[in-house]
């Protein structure tokens, strides 16, 4: 199974699929009250974006997921929703002030728990380390897999 990456075993690669899992339920908890699907939201349009179709195609999900995200978030005060001139289908998306700073209270309540969790590891820094180069290998991994299906839509043209 696992044939890419010299010198892990595929018991290893299932520790570490296992262990991520746990870590997401660690976090899911640590979330409250929004989920990790709201977190990703908010936290996305925190750092600029600013259209659901974005967001979709950066959190890997659907669009009717990501609708039903913002409508809630919307209703709850945490994201507001402005037409875009030039475009009347598009809507513009912003975190309101409550909702900016719940994406702050949760990422700092986030980060202590990661930090709680490595802080056990040999080497903590590493395991920081790590993770923040996994967020990076999962952005281009989701870039490559857009331009193939980009490709691809162009081909059957």
């Amino acid at each position: 199974m696992n044939d890419q990456i010299d010198g892990v075993t595929d018991a290893s690669l299932h520790a570490a699929v296992d262990a991520l899992a746990r870590l997401a339920r660690m976090l899911e908890r640590s979330a409250a009250p929004l989920s990790l699907a709201d977190f990703r939201v908010l936290s996305a349009l925190d750092a600029g974006e600013d259209r659901a179709s974005r967001l979709a195609e950066r959190l890997a999900v659907g669009k009717p997921a990501i609708s039903a995200t913002v409508d809630s978030l919307a209703k709850r005060g945490l994201v507001t929703r402005t037409k875009v001139d030039g475009d009347q289908r598009a809507t513009a998306l912003a975190l309101t002030d409550d909702g900016a700073a719940q994406v702050r209270e949760v990422k700092e309540r986030l980060a202590q728990r990661v930090g709680a969790v490595t802080s056990l590891m040999g080497d903590p820094g590493s395991g920081i380390r790590a993770l923040a180069e996994l967020g990076d290998a999962i952005e281009c991994y989701h870039a490559h897999q857009q331009a193939a299906r980009q490709a691809e839509r162009k081909a059957g043209e």
